[in-house]
């Protein structure tokens, strides 16, 4: 049986590289002020499946701890954001998880996959 290699990503200039081992389920749309203006969706994965392999000039926005946005300092795309699982409207006490932009995805059929949309100019 042959492995399915990894799904690879990169903001526009490569300075920030990153795979995983599958492709997403789902992507999630939140219109909160910052995803919106950044028009990211977002595919969840647990820190362990993810892969930075390379992170040249990035930079954090940590405005609202502790959830950490990450950007590169050189084309300005928004790459990926490590962030608490969040249940019943709260973070979970050590449970984290890593949110990729997933336009980044190189040769991803971002079509194939059912956007989730998440209220979060209300919800938070």
């Amino acid at each position: 049986m042959s492995q399915t290699p990894p799904l690879k990503g990169s903001c526009h200039c490569g300075a920030t590289q990153f795979e995983v081992a599958a492709p997403p389920g789902t992507v999630t749309r939140c219109n909160c002020t910052f995803c919106a203006k950044r028009g990211v969706l977002w595919a969840y994965y647990d820190p362990e499946q993810v892969k930075i392999s390379r992170r040249e000039s990035v930079a954090t926005y940590d405005r609202n701890a502790p959830v950490e946005h990450h950007h590169c300092q050189v084309c300005g795309c928004g790459t990926w954001t490590d962030m608490p699982v969040w249940e019943n409207n709260a973070p979970v006490p050590g449970r984290f998880r890593v949110g990729l932009n997933a336009r980044l995805l190189n040769d991803f059929n971002l079509d194939a996959v059912r956007v989730v949309f998440v209220d979060g100019r209300n919800l938070w």
